[in-house]
Parts: C-alpha cells; sequence; structure tokens
C-alpha cells in the first residue's frame, strides 16, 4: 500500500446550525509536516472549521453535517470511531489560555493520569520534551510546582500548547493562540510551529494575515463559508488567483 500523502482529507464537507450552512461543500487537504494558515473575515467558517476536524461541533445543539473528513483512509464521522482518542490525536489550543488551577506540573500531567500512565519517569520525559517544543522549559524548569495561573499570558498559552503535546497529538489545531499577546510572545509561539512541523501537521487559524504569511507554509482564504482559495503562503499573499483574495489582503473588506 502507498503510503498517503495527506494527514486529512475533506471532501465535499458542509457543516449547518439549525440547517444555515458554516461551512459549504469545502474540500481541502491537510499535508504532513506543514503550517496551514486558514484566514478570512468573522463568519466564513473558520474556527467551524478546526472544531469540525476534533468533532467539537457534536457538543452543538443543531449541529449537522455531510460530506466526509478522512483521517488514515478512515471518515472521523464514522459511527465506531473513538471520538475521546480523536481529540488526542488532533489537539486543539484555543484564543484565550485556560490553565487548570493546579501547579505546572500538574496541569501538564493530567492528561496522562487521564490517559492511565502514572510511570513518573515517563511523565518527566514528555513534559521536558513538551516544554521545549514551546520554547518554555528554560523559563518554568525551577518553578514546576507553582500555580500555573502566576505564569504571564504569554507563558501560559505556551502551556497549553504544552499541555495538548504531552498526549503526543498527530495534528495541532491553533484557534487565534496569539490574539491577545504581545510581540514577544507572539514571535516565541511562531517559533515553535517551525520546530513543530517536524513531527505535526498544523492548522492555524488567525485574523492577523501579517502573522498568516510568517508563520505558515501554504494559506487557506475562507468567505462565507466557501474556500476561495489555497497554495503556498508567498504565492496567495503575492500572487493571488480570485479576486476577493485580492480585495481581502488589501484590506477592502473583513
Amino acid at each position: 500500500m502507498q503510503p498517503s500523502t495527506t494527514t486529512i482529507s475533506v471532501h465535499s464537507f458542509t457543516a449547518s446550525f439549525d440547517g444555515l450552512p458554516a461551512i459549504k461543500s469545502l474540500d481541502l487537504d491537510i499535508l504532513p509536516h506543514e503550517r496551514l494558515a486558514i484566514i478570512g473575515p468573522a463568519r466564513s467558517g473558520k474556527t467551524t472549521f478546526l472544531r469540525s476536524l476534533n468533532r467539537l461541533n457534536d457538543l452543538s445543539p443543531g449541529f449537522t453535517r455531510t460530506g466526509k473528513i478522512l483521517r488514515d483512509g478512515k471518515d472521523i464521522y464514522d459511527v465506531d470511531v473513538d471520538v475521546a482518542d480523536l481529540r488526542r490525536k488532533l489537539g486543539m489550543v484555543y484564543a484565550t489560555p485556560v490553565p487548570l488551577p493546579w501547579s505546572i506540573y500538574d496541569n501538564l500531567a493530567y492528561g496522562l493520569r487521564l490517559a492511565g500512565i502514572r510511570d513518573r519517569a515517563k511523565i518527566d520525559e514528555r513534559m521536558q520534551a513538551a516544554l521545549g517544543y514551546a520554547f518554555l522549559w528554560d523559563e518554568v524548569k525551577d518553578r514546576l510546582h507553582e500555580q500555573a495561573n502566576v505564569l504571564s499570558g504569554g507563558q501560559q498559552q505556551r502551556l497549553c500548547i504544552a499541555r495538548v503535546l504531552m498526549l503526543q497529538p498527530e495534528v495541532l489545531l491553533l484557534d487565534e493562540p496569539c490574539s491577545g499577546l504581545d510581540p514577544i510572545s507572539t514571535a516565541k509561539i511562531e517559533d515553535a510551529l517551525v520546530a513543530l512541523k517536524e513531527s505535526h501537521s498544523i492548522v492555524l487559524v488567525t485574523n492577523n494575515t501579517k502573522q498568516a504569511a510568517r508563520a505558515s507554509d501554504r494559506t487557506a482564504f475562507f468567505l462565507l463559508g466557501e474556500l476561495i482559495e489555497v497554495g503556498p503562503t508567498a504565492q496567495l499573499f503575492t500572487r493571488p488567483t480570485q479576486k476577493q483574495t485580492n480585495d481581502y489582503l488589501m484590506g477592502q473588506f473583513g
């Protein structure tokens, strides 16, 4: 069997809430070891798309969908899919960091303990690796038993990234992870994404087109629930093929 050239493949996917489509007939591949940015104005379906990938929309009343999202050739919406396992493999990081009301160490160990892993050496090994990937190890290695809420906003966001990494996901789903952060914290997260793409696929939803230009390999432009254009980031930002993309990038709407 030929190895798959995609991590996730979306086919004719429509996501609706109370009968109103938020995503319309979407076809899009997520490739191995890439940073894919999703841009577009409000109500374009960007966050709905992320939440479709790890089935968080299932929790919303009135959600229905058609089409397929394939991971390893299997539709993630098949009835026999282990949704908890899917969400571990496609880890989500939200715009606002929410550290648990415990120590830094317990925040990071929680997911593994929930999965039944109690071996302290294994937890510590994964913790150092996850904090290293999140560019946070040097800042907290001597503070692991302090409360997580004493960290700065940027540190808390990187802690949340590290917490997801503890479960060794295949894909990182990032929903505006830098929206409330200062430029230095933003730069550290963007640096982390460069390192993380060596072992992960990354989907980054951002309203900051400059961030998309800096921190992605490909960019997809969504508008009113439709995929207007997708391509290599440098090409899309300098030579978009669709007028709507060009108008958005030039600030004519959004």
